[in-house]
């Protein structure tokens, strides 16, 4: 899929990036950050677990429903993030891979930044890192403007490699990290693709200042072998539902200094039930995510969306199916 770096919202494209790769293939996306959030000029996000949040509509039975528009539900997008951050997430992003951020209007991206970050200051949680995603083209650097006033910490740039070799036959090598890595603004990447030793060459490059540059994976049926070569971050869809997890396995590995065989067993446990889980996430998608969550959470109904996306899992008979 994509290569992805994080930038500086309030200047220009370029200020403070993470760039990464997504998917089986190297590709691109970019983090901007806003004088808002960010601690100095070139600060990345807190090391941590974060979530690409789906995007929630009005649902079907609701009187404010409308065929034509499909509304945002924002009320049930507050109350998942609310949700999220009670359960020991770092920081959420909105509008990424799982936000369906195509099928918005720019406004419609801005007030969902907005309302997020209001509930999310009168639920006690202020300055809560918010990361912004968008596409790589000419209204980039204003909507990263815009995400940045609206609230946002960073931005997520997803740059034209996106699905890499399908789209321009084209892989990104480690020595691209390291020249991006050298940028006083860009502080980061997100690879979202198997490829462990690409992940390790970018992770234990030399030449690469790791206090300054930042790498996430986007894959948390990963996240053990990522940790292992020093990643930081995880930007992972399967938080969505279930966080507590997650972060749980992330704190194991992180926070125990000398891990006895006790605590590796539980970490592998926790990683092979991680792992496992993703299967939903890579077969259903952005689908799977939002029922799950209407399932397993009681948030949102994956009825109101917008088309494609405007549909139920397809597991069995009936409404989705037989649920396991």
């Amino acid at each position: 899929m994509s290569d992805v770096s994080l930038v500086d919202v309030n200047v220009t494209p370029a200020a403070n990036a993470i760039w990464g790769n997504n998917g089986s293939q190297h590709s691109c996306r970019l983090y901007h950050s806003s004088g808002r959030q960010r601690a100095s000029p070139s600060s990345h996000p807190p090391a941590g677990i974060y979530i690409p949040v789906p995007t929630f509509f009005v649902p079907a039975a609701s009187k404010e429903y409308n065929p034509l528009t499909h509304l945002l539900g924002l009320d049930a997008q507050a109350s998942h993030a609310l949700h999220l951050t009670r359960s020991g997430i770092t920081g959420l992003e909105l509008l990424g891979s799982t936000g369906e951020a195509v099928y918005l209007t720019r406004m419609e991206c801005i007030a969902q930044i907005n309302h997020v970050g209001a509930a999310l200051a009168v639920g006690g949680y202020k300055d809560y890192p918010l990361i912004a995603g968008t596409a790589t083209n000419e209204e980039m650097a204003e909507f990263l403007n815009e995400s940045a006033a609206a609230g946002a910490g960073w931005g997520l740039v997803l740059a034209l490699g996106y699905f890499a070799t399908a789209t321009i036959t084209t892989k990104l090598s480690p020595s691209i990290f390291r020249a991006l890595a050298a940028h006083p603004n860009i502080v980061g990447g997100k690879l979202s693709h198997g490829d462990i030793s690409i992940h390790a060459q970018i992770a234990l490059d030399p030449e690469i200042d790791h206090s300054k540059f930042h790498l996430f994976t986007g894959l948390g049926q990963q996240l053990f072998l990522a940790l292992q070569v020093g990643y930081s971050v995880a930007i992972d869809g399967l938080l969505a539902i279930f966080p507590k997890t997650v972060v749980h396995l992330y704190n194991l590995m992180t926070r125990t200094k000398a891990m006895d065989q006790e605590t590796l067993d539980r970490v592998r446990e926790l990683q092979y039930r991680v792992s496992c889980m993703e299967e939903l996430i890579v077969k259903f998608g952005t689908v799977g995510i939002k029922e799950a969550v209407a399932r397993v959470l009681s948030f949102g109904e994956p009825d109101g969306g917008r088309l494609l996306l405007a549909r139920w899992m397809h597991m069995g008979s009936g409404r989705g199916g037989v649920w396991k």
